[in-house]
């Protein structure tokens, strides 16, 4: 069976399902994975019932959850409920780029080529600071928004150079993004398909980059709940978290100094007692032991748990507080 045949989709789908009720502490993004597959095996009725799922259950990223249900929806005839869903997000205005590229990818796909790029733009007024690192999340909407703008035919602004700027293959974006590759799929000249390949290899080329990076050096942040709970349950740990305010600065510290050396591709994980305690069990040790703290940050950012730092200034901080980054922890 090929590794694209609908029911090897749908066999890790089941799979990740069950692994999501052995682990609930990565149940969300579990959920969603399995909901991908859904799709791709064209069960997309199930796909939304993983997805109305986790929104009756407070997920950590509603907006992210919407977006992909509406995205969803409106690929199997339920165009009205998809576009309301998208209108709710785009209102919303969230801080993290993940639901604004689905947003504007979805109104992409099906030729609403305004609202697309209203979509791209407003995210980038809300995530992009002129005075910071550009992460790799902001430009994939930078080089969204240029591809948009190639296809209205608008010319090239201050972003779209910015976009040019921060793309690495050897094919540029215009040429990527030129509307005329279309056609050239269609071709029955050797020549004009082979020169399509290349740019397409190209385009693969820097996702298999993104996707290849290894997963975050990651520091272990504690909701002040879960860090009470944890010291009373575990004293001897007292020593690391003299109270929940200390704890969030020297976070941040740590992860500044790492950047201050050159360590790239920095995240923040948050634990839960109940999921470090189990992750002590598995190790065969108590969770007194302190030196168990970095290996269990290790574990939950290889499972995918980790954010990544810094968030830009606009969008919310990392410790939850609801603040955003330039008003909180980011605070220089």
């Amino acid at each position: 069976m090929r590794p694209d045949m609908p029911a090897d989709h749908t066999t890790e789908a089941e799979r990740l399902l069950r692994t999501a009720a052995q682990y609930p502490e990565d149940r969300e993004p579990l959920l969603l994975q399995a909901a991908a597959h859904l799709e791709l095996a064209g069960a997309r009725d199930r796909a939304t019932g993983l997805y109305d799922t986790l929104l009756a259950a407070s997920p950590e990223r509603p907006h992210l959850v919407k977006a992909l249900k509406a995205a969803n929806l409106w690929e199997y005839g339920h165009e009205a409920e998809a576009h309301a869903i998208i209108d709710g997000v785009r209102a919303a205005a969230p801080l993290d780029p993940a639901p604004w590229e689905i947003v504007a990818e979805t109104l992409e796909s099906h030729d609403e080529l305004e609202a697309a790029h209203d979509s791209f733009t407003t995210a980038l007024d809300l995530l992009l600071s002129p005075d910071e690192e550009v992460s790799y999340p902001i430009q994939s909407l930078l080089a969204g928004r240029h591809r948009v703008r190639r296809l209205l035919g608008l010319d090239h602004d201050a972003r779209d150079g910015l976009a040019d700027r921060l793309h690495k293959a050897d094919v540029p974006l215009d040429e990527l993004h030129d509307p005329k590759r279309l056609w050239a799929l269609g071709s029955d000249n050797p020549a004009e398909l082979q020169a399509e390949i290349t740019r397409l290899r190209a385009e693969l080329g820097s996702y298999r980059t993104a996707l290849s990076r290894p997963f975050p050096v990651a520091v272990l942040h504690w909701p002040e709940a879960e860090l009470s709970e944890l010291l009373a349950a575990y004293p001897a740990l007292a020593a690391e978290y003299p109270s929940h305010e200390a704890h969030l600065t020297q976070l941040e510290a740590s992860l500044r100094d790492l950047a201050s050396t050159g360590t790239p591709n920095l995240g923040v994980v948050t634990g839960t007692v109940p999921s470090y305690e189990a992750f002590a069990a598995s190790e065969a040790t108590t969770p007194s032991d302190a030196s168990l703290l970095p290996q269990y940050a290790t574990t939950l950012a290889a499972r995918g748990r980790a954010t990544p730092w810094p968030p830009s200034r606009n969008a919310a901080c990392w410790c939850g507080s609801g603040k955003a980054y330039r008003e909180c922890h980011g605070v220089a």
